[in-house]
């Protein structure tokens, strides 16, 4: 089967950024579907062999009609937190399966890469990851030549997990962390991209589902307290029971900003993990050998080096005046 155009949903996102500038980088034609089209050219303009629609990928027809001539979908949709009926986890995880999979198979399109996540079950404790079971049941029984992603957690320069808790010990002098016990794998993006890539020609993977996780567990307290060191933010952190976890959880659900709902802390009752190898011959990488490249940005020395370059600068300009 050779494959020299592949139609991306989800690709003007973080990890569908890094996918389409592999795929890019490997001289696959990529059409990426997108709302906002303007907005996913500031990401991935400068890849010339990137071609951007505006597609409502929610409408049968027109995503019949961007599908339509590609060899391969890859479709890398999903939202974290439950909302609206279009939005939500039903939405956006099974339906969106099922109109991904009738388009591909409506327009003889044969080969079907979909991500998942690790944990996904039909009989999972969450909404998130029940529903990421149903979307794998469509997948499967599809009649494509499917494959399987299901990450870990997965971290990369503009990821919102890391990030996250960096953001939060920057204004909390104490962190009262939910779950603390819990376990993940953490996936770099870039190794989730690669896989995709390396994965899309491989016939040897059609049917088949892979985990994805980086090399070493970690619990999530010692997930925050590494973000502490690495930002020069240590801060205190006082780990939750179960019951003080589930009703933060309940609180924060009502913020304007999303931190955590309550299906995430169900989500938490699975631990994030894998024992397998990581597909393809790629080494994963380790969190600890990438992440301080940006983590390091936030400490308030780089920022004050930051400060300082500014003004110089500033006083350059002056000068030359």
């Amino acid at each position: 089967m050779e494959i020299t155009t592949v139609a991306v949903l989800g690709g003007s996102g973080f990890i569908g950024r890094h996918v389409c500038q592999r795929l890019a980088a490997e001289g696959y034609r990529v059409r990426v579907a997108t709302r906002d089209r303007e907005r996913a050219k500031e990401q991935l303009i400068l890849l010339p062999t990137v071609d951007l629609a505006a597609v409502d990928v929610h409408d049968p027809a027109q995503l019949a009609a961007f599908v339509d001539g590609a060899d391969a979908v890859i479709n890398l949709v999903g939202v974290l937190h439950d909302g609206s009926r279009e939005r939500g986890f039903q939405a956006a995880h099974v339906e969106l399966a099922r109109k991904v999979a009738a388009a591909c198979r409506e327009r003889g399109v044969p080969r079907l890469l979909h991500m998942s996540a690790l944990g996904a079950s039909r009989d999972g404790p969450s909404r998130y990851l029940r529903t990421k079971g149903e979307a794998e049941a469509v997948v499967r029984e599809s009649g494509l030549a499917w494959t399987l992603f299901r990450p870990s957690v997965v971290f990369g320069r503009e990821d919102s997990f890391l990030n996250l808790f960096a953001a939060l010990l920057r204004f909390a002098p104490v962190l009262a962390l939910a779950s603390p016990r819990t376990r993940f794998q953490p996936v770099f993006v870039d190794d989730v991209a690669a896989a995709f890539v390396k994965g899309l020609a491989e016939l040897a993977s059609h049917g088949r589902s892979y985990d994805l996780c980086g090399p070493r567990v970690y619990t999530l307290r010692e997930l925050v307290e590494y973000v502490g060191r690495a930002t020069g933010r240590r801060r205190m952190i006082i780990g939750l029971g179960d019951k003080m976890s589930y009703c933060q959880a309940l609180v924060m659900e009502w913020l304007p900003v999303k931190l955590m709902t309550r299906d995430n802390y169900y989500s938490m009752k699975v631990d994030s993990v894998c024992g397998c190898e990581f597909p393809f011959g790629i080494a994963p990488t380790a969190l600890e050998a990438v992440a301080p490249s940006w983590l390091a940005n936030r400490t308030p020395r780089a920022r004050y080096r930051g400060f300082r370059g500014q003004a110089g600068r500033n006083e350059s300009v002056t000068g030359d005046r």
